[in-house]
């Protein structure tokens, strides 16, 4: 089954010799690629090393059953073969898992897009709420934050808000975050106590480099306009609000979060590629729909993914049927307790896939 572990220890050298070639080195992005093949085949080398030695220790117990005749070394050898069966079992899975396809995407930042959807000013108080979430999630995880764009809501929370999330592996913990999220709460408005259920759509987009999408200059315009905030009321007195637009696709981004005009157009570049990078990725993933069909729960943006009851104190995860009776947690931003088993859901069934 591992038979591609052979030449493991080969390509690992191999890797290193070319971290120290000054050509390599000079090349910050081929650099940046060795890098992390050299990171994984390591960590392959290490995991296969250890699956190894445990078969080993296995055969030299079975061989010491067959040769000795003290009944308390028989006992110990026995013990040790039960200990290092079940040790070389995780092992063997553990490179199951290490040799699953990986997404091209894991390692990357992503734009992290909360929208109000139906519900009203109850529906923009969540987003606020799960802005907070996400934001304090991040913190734990040692990552950083950057609001690129937001459209703040009278009654507090926000209609929209769009933030840059960077640091290591988030797109890989949070891709499956998209969806639309449902809150069943008491509206503090609410006199007679009635439950209000409100919902609010998540998209996680993964950063995307101009090198993956070569836009020639000629295909965006840039328009600038005053920025203005709630109400009506001016953010601004200068035309520092800028909207871009992909002219062959129609997609726009639009930031007026900064006073700059310049960090404006940055920010709504940004957000532009990520999304011309998603449309290109969904065009993509439409045209394979057997694997997609085949799991539970696609984490398409259009399907309910999760479900908020503040009166029972109640997170449901609909995808894998995953209840938790810790809300006040999930909301301050502990919320591996759901994201976890998602991950495990969905390896094993790509392991079911693969085999």
């Amino acid at each position: 089954m591992f038979e591609q572990f052979a030449n493991l220890d080969e390509r690992r050298l191999e890797l290193e010799a070319k971290l120290s070639d000054p050509k390599i080195i000079a090349d910050n992005a081929k650099f940046r690629q060795v890098a992390k093949d050299h990171a994984q085949v390591s960590k392959l080398h290490e995991a296969y090393s250890s699956y190894q030695r445990v078969l080993q220790e296995i055969e030299e117990n079975k061989q010491l059953l067959r040769e000795e005749t003290d009944e308390e070394l028989l006992e110990l050898a026995r013990g040790e073969i039960t200990e290092l069966t079940e040790k070389s079992a995780r092992l063997e899975h553990e490179l199951k898992m290490l040799l699953l396809p990986k997404d091209p995407n894991d390692d990357k930042n992503i734009l992290l897009e909360i929208r109000a959807g139906t519900g009203g000013d109850e529906a923009a108080l969540f987003v606020g709420d799960l802005y907070r979430m996400y934001g304090r999630f991040a913190e734990s995880q040692g990552w950083k934050v950057e609001v690129m764009s937001s459209s703040p809501s009278e009654a507090g929370g926000f209609k929209e808000i769009i933030c840059l999330v960077s640091g290591n592996q988030v797109y890989s913990k949070l891709k499956r975050e998209s969806g639309v999220h449902r809150v069943q709460r008491v509206p503090d408005t609410e006199t007679q106590g009635r439950i209000h259920t409100s919902t609010v759509t998540v998209a996680v987009i993964p950063e995307a480099e101009e090198v993956e999408l070569n836009i020639a200059p000629n295909e965006l315009k840039f328009d600038v306009f005053r920025s203005s905030g709630p109400g009506g009321q001016s953010v601004n007195t200068t035309d520092s609000a800028v909207r871009v637009t992909h002219l062959p696709t129609g997609i726009v981004a639009t930031c007026q979060d900064e006073k700059s005009q310049h960090k404006n157009k940055a920010k709504a570049l940004t957000v532009l590629m990520a999304r011309l990078y998603d449309s290109k990725q969904q065009e993509q993933d439409s045209k394979i729909s057997a694997d997609r069909k085949s799991q539970v729960g696609t984490g398409d943006r259009s399907e309910r993914i999760r479900t908020y009851n503040f009166p029972q104190g109640r997170v449901t995860d609909h995808r894998i049927n995953l209840t938790l009776y810790k809300l006040d947690d999930v909301m301050l931003g502990k919320i591996s307790d759901l994201i976890d088993p998602l991950i495990a859901h969905y390896q094993t069934e790509a392991l079911k896939n693969a085999g």
